[in-house]
């Protein structure tokens, strides 16, 4: 364990980080200010600080953890690529500290930025419309839903079923239940993907929605699309793009080119926010026209004599989040979106897809990969061979870190035998994927010459391996009280 002390272990009495200038006006007692409810029976218990003890405190801390900044961090499905800072910047610019109820015609800046936003999403997608609304891709999954259901039930259907294939992300079959549908799989096919006659299997009259990945959690494209696309229509059914791999197709193909319906885009994955860590997110939602009066929220639209203003769809699904969305998550999406321009997204997909496939070959001859054809952004390995030598999936990630690597997700998908789901995205260099592919190499190594060396994994940092279990289900955040009170 680190031995850094917390900070009310290093509080010494009398420090101080920052004194208060003078009063300049005559003082008076709190409680003539405040409700008294509001006022403290008792001082509140705060460390005794200076600023440089606060500052050194809080830096150590953050240097234990890995992070996209200084490591390089290649987790599955996630898509944790480096974001240029511009983005941040622009995000942050005092033009944008717009309060949430002031009047549009003090909103016009930050409003024909949106509807900008809405256009060239509209365009990179290729669909009718699209809302900024929804706050998370899981909330846009959740809108998408409630979207095909109003469209059917406007049309005097009442389906009952969602068909998700088997590799989907688990957020799928979460979003179709909390919509009141039953859930169907479809099982992959041996070449990883969803195979048409499969489909066509379990779709009938009661199926309201196919809910896609594509490129799949597998990273491969599903190259049966087009067919697909006939199939759900020609059911009555409407085809959703879960649209967190998205950094594999911009710039290359537009879903709704491919028959999408429906499709959501993780920003924090795809447009420059910064993903993990539990800050505010963006789903924006895009749908073809015939859905287009159904979306949720407001969606921007441009005035001739009266500028921009909000307008909620006819027959809105309903209000999902406050206000405009996430609109900081949103402004480094238009700022990203700017910068690079069509061929530079097109560029970075391309990338992506090279880099995937590079680490694909090099890995290929050690860890099995799933389906050996080339992949789109993150291609899937198998540590099946390792587990035949005494070392699983987690104890490689593991010992990954003590090589400088953030490990990539592991035991996902969950078709896959001891997967290794590996998303080098389009920001890392050569150097780079050769160091990592190297660690990985010296690994397999050690399973047969220091197995122990691997299955005790990790040695470098400022913790061992975890109890996950406890640390996910049985979080302590706060300080013993026994300990609080010492």
């Amino acid at each position: 364990m680190t031995d850094i002390p917390l900070i009310f272990e290093i509080s010494q009495p009398g420090r101080r980080g920052w004194s208060p200038p003078a009063l300049d006006v005559e003082d008076a007692p709190l409680e003539e200010m405040l409700p008294a409810e509001h006022v403290r029976a008792d001082p509140a218990e705060l460390p005794e600080v200076t600023e440089l003890d606060v500052v050194r405190h809080f830096t150590r801390i953050s240097a234990l953890n890995m992070c996209i900044d200084t490591t390089f961090y290649p987790l599955g499905s996630c898509t944790m690529k480096y974001n240029p800072r511009v983005t941040e910047k622009c995000a942050r610019l005092p033009a944008f500290d717009l309060h949430p109820y002031a009047p549009l015609e003090c909103s016009q800046g930050t409003l024909e930025l949106l509807h900008g936003l809405q256009q060239m999403l509209s365009e990179l997608c290729g669909m009718h419309a699209f809302t900024l609304h929804p706050a998370a891709g899981a909330q846009g999954e959740f809108a998408g839903i409630l979207v095909a259901r109003a469209w059917h039930e406007a049309r005097g259907e009442r389906r009952t079923k969602v068909v998700i294939p088997d590799s989907a992300h688990g957020t799928n079959p979460a979003s179709a239940r909390l919509g009141g549908y039953q859930v169907v799989t479809v099982r992959s096919d041996e070449r990883g993907r969803t195979n048409p006659s499969a489909l066509r299997e379990v779709m009938d009259g009661d199926v309201a929605l196919f809910m896609l990945t594509n490129p799949n959690t597998l990273g491969l494209f599903e190259d049966g699309i087009l067919e697909i696309a006939e199939i759900v229509h020609e059911a009555g059914a409407l085809l959703y793009l879960d649209g967190a791999n998205l950094n594999a197709l911009a710039g290359i193909v537009r879903p709704g080119d491919l028959g999408f319906d429906i499709v959501h885009v993780n920003t924090h994955k795809t447009l420059s926010t910064p993903h993990g860590g539990g800050g505010p997110g963006a789903g924006p939602v895009g749908v073809a026209e015939h859905l287009a009066d159904f979306l949720p929220g407001w969606v921007v639209e441009k005035d001739a004599e009266n500028g921009f203003r909000l307008r909620r769809p006819e027959r809105s699904v309903g209000q999902l989040r406050s206000f405009f969305g996430s609109t900081g998550v949103l402004i480094r999406a238009y700022a990203y979106l700017r910068a690079l321009g069509a061929r530079g997204l097109r560029e970075n997909s391309l990338t992506a897809i090279l880099n995937a496939n590079y680490l694909r070959i090099r890995l290929r001859e050690t860890f099995a990969p799933h389906v050996d054809e080339p992949c789109m952004h993150e291609c899937v390995l198998s540590a099946k061979n390792q587990k035949k030598r005494g070392a699983r999936a987690l104890d490689i990630a593991k010992r990954l870190l003590d090589y400088g690597f953030h490990p990539p997700t592991v035991y996902f998908p969950l078709i896959v035998d001891e997967a290794l789901m590996i998303e080098p995205t389009e920001t890392e260099s050569k150097t780079t994927l050769d160091a990592f592919v190297d660690a990985l190499m010296a690994i397999d190594r050690e399973i047969d010459e220091c197995p122990d060396v691997v299955r005790g994994a990790p040695h470098c940092t400022p913790v061992g391996r975890l109890d996950e279990v406890s640390a996910a289900r049985r979080p302590v955040l706060t300080m013993p009280a026994d300990r609080a009170a010492e």
